[in-house]
């Protein structure tokens, strides 16, 4: 059984060279995952994004969020944030669907996050709308610096924003209090802040930051979204890499 708040009403990863890690990505799905420690109906969720996440096709990321801490135990991995961008999402699509586990596919459709044929049937359904995941991104690695490219659109391409996500790939957690009590939990791609690279307006974009900026973590996924952080849209574009 899905959860909800009282109040409310991955990946693919490139393979590592010696000196230089790219990525230059062609996703047909970015699946956000949003999980709690604290909700008993996430588990069979958090089990499925590590299975997605082995499909090259697919980004799929675990966001976290803090709204079930008050059920006795504080999500480790949670950020306020996670839970700001899912209910922006609700209100973006004019609903208030914001529950646990909760899956977002392209910034589009949202379905129950432990069904795998309703996330596979939003995929398919939402990469067949005109310019989802149509703009080539791409990011490399080269001894200390990141490097992320995206290209330019074609006429009447939305405009949007490019978010760097750093991820912990596998985070594992024993649960020592509420409703999971007593497991211990993998958590797969584990999206650990949001920073936003800039605006994309249309024209080709490239940006650089040194590796040690995105802190101790597994990899970085790119992402180039529709609308703003207020009212996020379609994905229009995203990559993913490795820095191990």
């Amino acid at each position: 059984m899905k959860r909800r708040p009282i109040a409310l009403s991955l990946a693919t990863v490139a393979s590592a060279m010696l000196t230089m890690t790219v990525a230059s990505a062609e996703p047909r799905g970015v699946v956000e995952l949003f999980t709690s420690q604290g909700c008993s109906s996430c588990p069979p969720a958090d089990k499925l994004a590590g299975e997605l996440a082995r499909d090259p096709s697919l980004i799929v990321l675990s966001l976290p969020v803090d709204y079930w801490d008050y059920l006795g135990w504080r999500d480790t991995l949670a950020l306020p944030g996670h839970t700001k961008r899912q209910r922006a999402y609700s209100k973006a699509r004019g609903d208030r669907e914001v529950y646990t586990p909760q899956a977002v596919v392209n910034g589009v459709k949202h379905v129950l996050g432990s069904d795998k044929a309703a996330i596979e049937s939003a995929v398919t359904q939402t990469r067949n709308q005109p310019g989802t995941l149509a703009l080539p991104v791409s990011v490399s690695v080269a001894g200390e610096q990141i490097s992320v490219s995206v290209a330019a659109g074609k006429n009447g391409a939305a405009q949007g924003e490019v978010w760097l996500c750093p991820i912990t790939t596998n985070a594992e957690v024993a649960i020592g209090r509420g409703e999971n009590s007593g497991h211990t939990i993998t958590y797969h791609n584990v999206v650990r802040r949001w920073v936003k690279l800039g605006e994309w307006t249309g024209a080709a974009r490239s940006f650089t930051l040194p590796k040690q900026d995105v802190g101790d973590v597994d990899a970085v996924a790119v992402l180039v979204q529709s609308g703003t952080k207020e009212e996020p849209g379609p994905m229009l574009g995203a990559s993913v890499a490795s820095l191990r």
